[in-house]
């Protein structure tokens, strides 16, 4: 019989001690599986095989895809608090969540991965706003356009504050960004936080805004920040 693979399995006749040469065919049975043999070659293919349908082609096509593959990951996860009196339209560096990466090729991406937990500590209700920018060796990037003199970030989130202004909840701020910094020199990414407030106001990291109170409620958080270097 011709073989079926690789459409589909062959289904093989295997003789007994008892069979005779003729029954099942010698030669038959030699000739079937020299011809499963030979369609197993010519699927799997000889080394360095042309043959597009082989998978010794497709898996040397495979191989040779060097762009989008993940080459390196740096990741600094923030578990203690950070405060900063930080004057309107000013910024502070939150000490501590930063991360080093020093890519393998000047072509290669980085991949910026981020989350702060911040919240701003004043003593009245207020519906506040936390700004994060994102910098690269201490210069902000991924920033909202120019725009007269307001301020420009990166990523902006909202905290609500009690009246006793003891009772704020921090939100979570996130970044994403995939940046091209075109060096093989070690390059440090970080986070600065900001207010939306007008004078001068406390932001406060990986807690609520004002932390006097000792209970079960009153949340600490992480912040992290996490780098990858994609291959170009």
């Amino acid at each position: 019989m011709a073989t079926n693979f690789p459409a589909s399995l062959d289904s093989l006749t295997n003789p007994t001690s008892s069979d005779s040469l003729n029954s099942p065919s010698h030669s038959a049975q030699h000739a079937n599986s020299n011809d499963a043999i030979e369609a197993l070659q010519a699927k799997v293919g000889a080394d360095s095989s042309a043959v597009t349908t082989s998978l010794d082609y497709k898996v040397a096509q495979l191989e040779a895809v060097s762009h989008g593959k993940i080459l390196q990951v740096v990741s600094t996860t923030k578990t203690d608090t950070f405060s900063a009196s930080i004057a309107q339209g000013a910024l502070s560096a939150v000490t501590g969540l930063s991360a080093t990466i020093t890519p393998s090729s000047a072509s290669s991406k980085i991949l910026v991965l981020g989350q702060v937990n911040a919240a701003t500590a004043v003593g009245s209700f207020y519906l506040e706003g936390v700004t994060a920018v994102l910098t690269r060796g201490g210069t902000a990037i991924c920033i909202g356009d120019a725009a007269g003199s307001r301020g420009r970030g990166t990523s902006s989130g909202g905290s609500v504050v009690a009246a006793n202004g003891l009772d704020e909840i921090a939100q979570s701020i996130s970044i994403l960004f995939l940046d091209s910094p075109a060096t093989t020199s070690a390059t440090t990414y970080a986070v600065e936080v900001g207010h939306s407030r007008a004078g001068t106001t406390t932001v406060v990291v990986n807690s609520p805004g004002l932390t006097s109170l000792d209970r079960s409620d009153i949340w600490r958080t992480t912040s992290t920040i996490t780098v990858l270097e994609v291959s170009a």
